[in-house]
């Protein structure tokens, strides 16, 4: 994150203390062209606003003050990694970028949709850099800013904010991963001595996986069942909150009752150090307890603004949802990475000669190239949307809380969860299916996918599990965002969802006048175009609600059994209520890409980007044909037709690639990578395909 001028240069353009790597070696068969020129640069530049949403002005902030420093290092050993990913956050922070997703009050700009847009940008390098800030200024700097009051802010916020002091966010156990509301860990209160006696109290209750643990955090923000005595002396437990606990020492050494235990190598991220905590009776002051949603007095006395147990655990969980925004917003950023890297190779990658000309045919003249990269281009461009939409949403949340009731809200966290678990789901799956499409030199490290396919494969589980947080989407649906869902257990939850969902889900995914006014135009959606953009919506739509609707149907078996009973019948259809989950997503992130394209002001993007979401739902389609079938949405003819016109859509698309990828607006030097600067090689064609690779 520094200008040319921080970082002196070694006599072959490396930074200090970089390895260097010999002259990477050249490509064993096929043809490779120089890299093919920039697309059409008037229409990348419009197709970018549109990418770059309400912050564009964050966004080319932080494309100037990105280097290559901030690119994944090759060759490092786990501790030079760690120590390189520390060394760029503290240049983070001078820039005074975390600074914007802070109140003013508490020394920032309180821009939090300038900050999500930041550390998105953050995806198109170093995801262990990504992470890292995210933990010190999402996670640990979030926790104390939206749970902590006036006092404890001003006591540790400028700090955490300037790096000056590292913290933890220890929330995950090793028996408790999503399950967030049952961890063991716990928070007594001692009337004694006013203190908390934080402590784990069996294996299972360790913290573990948690980023800045195992060696450069301070200060943990934890947390663990909140115990005071009633008024009989008795153990009374409030749930889950949160508290500030010392675990190290200036000189880096765990203080007393501290057990912190490095976690060594993973399977990527390897400049962030996660590692394991654990607590023996470790006692803090009563100061301690991020007390917004629920304090303790110095007689031990507990007492909240919210009477429900289960309503304040969920508003708690509710004001750090920034990280599963973070989480998805950088993958998202990654896939978009990997893909611009395969469709530049693409282009000047040649296998086989062309009968008529006798020239070798790029790789993206194929019709499987084109089908396995053009629908992952029209997702990326959908996401992107959405995501700025989701951004925005708690941008304007975080700005004013009031003006969200409580459904409101709770809509909002079910599409940030949804969003998290869509995105970085298809991000792993996009970065894997560039990295082979690029045959061996997608295997090569120094072409980056390796790294990339492995840092993000974890953004599929942490911030939560994917599954999980799609059958929060899910129930939220059956049970129209009640606010009373917290204290529901699986039982109520069931009887709940039964009478209203059909209703609500149509009231709130046709609330768009946009929406009404593209449906109305469909007067007879059998025999429609599928491109009619009115009868996509419905089409999505459709399928939304339905799965929605007889997923209530199939709970209504629980009605009257008890709890165990219940469940049974629950979890009997959970594919089907992650199903539900799926197909609304995809519904609200077209909704969220047709809003964007309707707010185009470029007639030549627009046309473009309409072409783009054709093929996002004939994706949509070709994927999930078997449903339409099946549930007499689509005929054999229609769902023919639909696959014929997406590899025709395909073909387009795959004309103008290198312009929809140069819209991205990724830092040319991250494009810097061997696969693309072996302008001129010629060596020998293979007779097979298969035989390239490192045989």
């Amino acid at each position: 994150m520094t200008s040319e001028t921080d970082v002196q240069k070694s006599a072959d353009g490396s930074a200090p203390g970089t390895p260097t790597t010999p002259p990477p070696a050249r490509p064993a068969f096929g043809r490779v062209t120089g890299p093919a020129g920039p697309g059409d640069t008037a229409l990348a530049a419009a197709l970018q606003k549109v990418l770059d949403g309400h912050w564009a002005d964050t966004r080319r902030a932080t494309r100037e003050a990105m280097t290559p420093e901030v690119l994944s290092p090759i060759g490092l050993s786990m501790e030079e990694h760690r120590e390189h990913v520390l060394g760029q956050l503290s240049r983070l922070a001078e820039t005074g970028i975390p600074k914007l997703g802070f109140r003013k009050e508490d020394g920032g700009a309180g821009d939090a949709g300038g900050v999500l847009t930041a550390f998105e940008m953050l995806g198109h390098g170093d995801l262990s850099l990504m992470v890292k800030a995210g933990v010190q200024w999402g996670l640990f700097g979030g926790a104390i800013s939206n749970l902590g009051n006036a006092e404890t802010r001003k006591k540790y916020l400028p700090d955490a904010i300037s790096l000056d002091l590292l913290g933890c966010f220890a929330m995950t156990e090793l028996g408790q991963g999503s399950d967030v509301q049952n961890l063991e860990t716990t928070a007594t209160f001692d009337p004694e001595t006013g203190e908390f006696v934080v402590h784990t109290p069996t294996p299972s209750a360790e913290k573990a996986y948690i980023g800045n643990a195992a060696r450069d955090g301070r200060l943990a923000a934890v947390f663990a069942q909140l115990i005071t005595p009633n008024k009989d002396g008795e153990p009374d437990n409030h749930g889950v909150h949160c508290l500030l606990v010392p675990i190290r020492d200036e000189d880096g050494n765990d203080l007393p009752g501290i057990t912190t235990t490095d976690h060594g190598h993973k399977g990527g991220l390897l400049g962030v150090d996660n590692g394991r905590i654990r607590f023996d009776n470790v006692r803090v002051p009563r100061e301690a307890l991020l007390d917004r949603f629920g304090a303790v007095d110095e007689k031990g006395q507990y007492s909240s603004s919210i009477e429900s147990d289960g309503a304040r655990f969920f508003t708690m969980l509710g004001t750090l949802i920034r990280g599963r925004v973070s989480v998805g917003a950088a993958a998202g950023a990654a896939a978009r990475t990997a893909l611009a890297l395969a469709v530049r190779y693409g282009l000047v990658r040649r296998q086989f000669d062309h009968p008529e000309t006798g020239k070798g045919i790029p790789l993206l003249e194929y019709r499987e190239h084109q089908r396995r990269l053009m629908p992952r281009v029209a997702r990326a461009y959908a996401y992107a949307c959405a995501q700025n939409a989701i951004i925005a949403e708690l941008d304007e949340f975080e700005k004013f809380p009031d003006s969200f009731d409580d459904r409101r809200r709770r809509e909002m966290e079910a599409h940030a969860a949804g969003i998290k678990a869509a995105v970085t789901g298809w991000a792993n799956e996009t970065i894997s299916e560039a990295r082979l499409a690029c045959g061996g030199a997608g295997y090569m490290a120094e072409n980056r996918f390796t790294a990339m396919r492995a840092d993000v494969d974890v953004f599929s589980t942490f911030e939560g599990d994917n599954v999980v947080l799609m059958q929060l989407v899910g129930k939220e649906l059956l049970t129209a965002y009640a606010s009373e869902f917290g204290d529901m257990n699986q039982k109520e939850t069931v009887s709940f969802a039964l009478n209203m969902v059909a209703e609500v889900v149509q009231e709130k995914t046709r609330a768009s006048t946009l929406w009404q006014k593209l449906v109305d135009s469909v007067t007879d959606r059998e025999h429609t175009d599928l491109l009619d953009r009115g009868n996509q919506l419905e089409l999505l739509v459709d399928r939304s609600e339905h799965l929605v609707e007889t997923a209530a149907r199939r709970l209504r078996k629980a009605q009257g059994e008890d709890g165990s009973e219940a469940f049974k019948v629950f979890n009997s259809a959970q594919d089907h209520i992650l199903a539900a989950g799926r197909a609304h997503m995809d519904s609200w992130v077209f909704m969220q890409f047709v809003e964007a394209i309707e707010a185009c002001e470029d007639d030549a993007a627009r046309e473009m980007l309409g072409m783009i979401a054709d093929v996002f739902v004939l994706d949509v389609v070709d994927r999930d044909k078997g449903w339409f079938l099946e549930h007499n949405r689509l005929t054999t003819e229609r769902t023919k037709a639909a696959t014929a016109a997406l590899n025709r859509l395909c073909t387009k698309l795959a004309g103008k690639a290198r312009t929809l990828v140069d819209a991205f607006a990724i830092p040319e030097f991250v494009f810097d990578v061997p696969m693309l600067n072996d302008g001129g090689v010629d060596a020998p064609v293979e007779a097979s395909a298969g035989a390239e690779g490192l045989g």
